[in-house]
């Protein structure tokens, strides 16, 4: 038995286990209306996030996904933040589970040069903007994105976190 969740690199053995945990996440839990067709970046993971200085790891406990967490290369040195989304039990101290993906897409970054990790959230996210918050991430103005940037239609609030 794991004490706690192991973090791995994706691998498409985990895909129907990762399309199941961010569609539960994104639909029951936040009323967000985005389907799996929404995102065709679900079903090519290894293209669409692990290539350049990007990646995508999985959470797991047991053996089973819990959590992910990707870093999409959007060039000049920098990436986007993605898909973190943690199983409702396996959020806060007791498991770390959003820290510990985190902190792997953080040291995956300083190994990689990127200079800064971006991202996007929803309003509702508030929790996520306090833990992003919390870990070093400042809140920034649309304007201040790189163009390259990929913003999606549900993205309000955005974040900077500079690689140091």
């Amino acid at each position: 038995m794991t004490l706690g969740p192991v973090i791995k690199e994706y691998s498409s053995e985990y895909q129907t286990e990762v399309v199941d945990l961010i569609l539960e996440i994104q639909q029951e839990e936040y009323n967000v209306p985005i389907t799996k067709d929404d995102q065709p970046d679900l079903f090519e993971i290894e293209d669409f996030y692990q290539t350049g200085k990007g990646n995508f790891w999985v959470a797991l406990y047991n053996g089973k996904v819990v959590g992910t967490i990707s870093l999409l290369d959007i060039g000049d040195s920098h990436v986007a933040l993605r898909k973190l989304f943690v199983k409702k039990e396996f959020r806060g101290s007791t498991y770390n589970t959003a820290n510990l993906l985190l902190n792997r897409a953080i040291e995956w970054a300083r190994e990689q040069s990127i200079k800064a990790i971006y991202l996007g959230t929803t309003p509702q996210f508030v929790a996520a903007h306090r833990f992003y918050e919390k870990n070093g991430f400042e809140n920034i103005d649309v304007e201040e994105l790189p163009d390259s940037f990929p913003i999606l239609k549900v993205d309000k609030k955005f974040y900077k976190y500079v690689v140091r």
